[in-house]
């Protein structure tokens, strides 16, 4: 990362770089990472880039809620999706690895009512979402993987 600068204002090239090295140490530990995110579930989502149309891969937090899967869309608390949330709304076809596990889902974005239902349960699995959210106006949000 760039000094102080916030993960979600780093230029595209550092987060970039910070998601390729995520994944890499995802991949090489079987799908556990350390550091800031120990302990915490983390898979890896590649979508179809919306303008570009190329592959993106991003290591993100997820929720096994009911024995459903969801990713969250907080950014860090930034007032913008973070560009993986535009994609999906693009082309919610996707893929993901859990683990050593890997498959294709399509990813379904949760109705503002659905949404507000399900974020105390996020928050009680992670609490740092309940600060994302109070950072920001913009509804943070939840996407509900369905295998495709």
């Amino acid at each position: 990362m760039t000094d102080d600068t916030p993960f979600n204002e780093q230029p595209v090239a550092v987060i970039n770089e910070f998601n390729d090295s995520i994944a890499q140490e995802f991949r090489a530990n079987g799908g556990e990472v350390g550091g800031q995110f120990a302990g915490v579930p983390i898979l890896l989502l590649t979508n179809t880039g919306a303008k570009s149309g190329q592959k993106r891969l991003n290591p993100l937090a997820y929720f096994n809620i009911d024995d459903t899967i969801y990713i969250v869309g907080s950014f860090g608390g930034s007032d913008k999706d973070p560009a993986w949330v535009h994609n999906l709304r693009a082309n919610p076809d996707a893929h993901i690895d859990i683990g050593a596990q890997g498959y294709d889902v399509v990813a379904h974005e949760l109705s503002l009512d659905e949404r507000d239902a399900l974020y105390p349960k996020v928050v009680e699995l992670i609490p740092v979402f309940a600060d994302y959210q109070q950072k920001t106006a913009r509804p943070i949000p939840i996407f509900e993987l369905r295998r495709g």
